[in-house]
């Protein structure tokens, strides 16, 4: 795993990279919850969707940050490699089914920043992405979100 010292890696701050995220991505009480513990479809089909603002401080590793993305590793990964890629304003953009025209920019937002993010991984092998859309999709999280996992042979079909 390689990571390039491009300008959009912040730098570690004093409090060990502490940033503010959604909360639902790294809630302790998802984590800790039986649903999480059971699987991600139980988390998912157990989860309400959210539209109102979420801030929390929590503590994870950020990968890349520019004006409109927020990327950092997951706590749970499913792979060697597993970063989660969000807009930084939420938008009333709870998964991709509900995006709009104008959405277009932030949507290919996402996408970019998973391309720079993977070569910064060195995922020049491949990777994938991944964006669960509602209970029937896994999705747990209701701020629309991408999953780049990599480091690994992936399967398909997934499942």
């Amino acid at each position: 795993m390689s990571r390039s010292s491009g300008d959009h890696v912040p730098p570690a701050t004093a409090s060990g990279d502490r940033l503010a995220v959604i909360a639902s991505h790294l809630s302790s009480s998802r984590l800790n919850s039986p649903a999480s513990m059971a699987g991600e479809k139980d988390a998912a089909l157990a989860a309400e969707p959210v539209d109102g603002p979420t801030m929390k401080e929590i503590s994870s590793q950020v990968v890349y940050e520019d004006q409109k993305i927020l990327a950092f590793r997951d706590i749970s990964p499913q792979a060697p490699i597993h970063i989660i890629i969000i807009p930084k304003v939420k938008d009333l953009l709870s998964r991709l089914s509900k995006a709009e025209e104008r959405h277009v920019e932030v949507l290919g937002s996402l996408l970019y920043a998973a391309k720079i993010v993977a070569k910064q991984e060195g995922l020049e092998d491949g990777f994938r992405i991944v964006i669960n859309d509602g209970p029937k999709g896994c999705q747990s999280v209701y701020h629309l979100h991408v999953h780049l996992l990599g480091g690994r042979q992936m399967n398909w079909p997934p499942d």
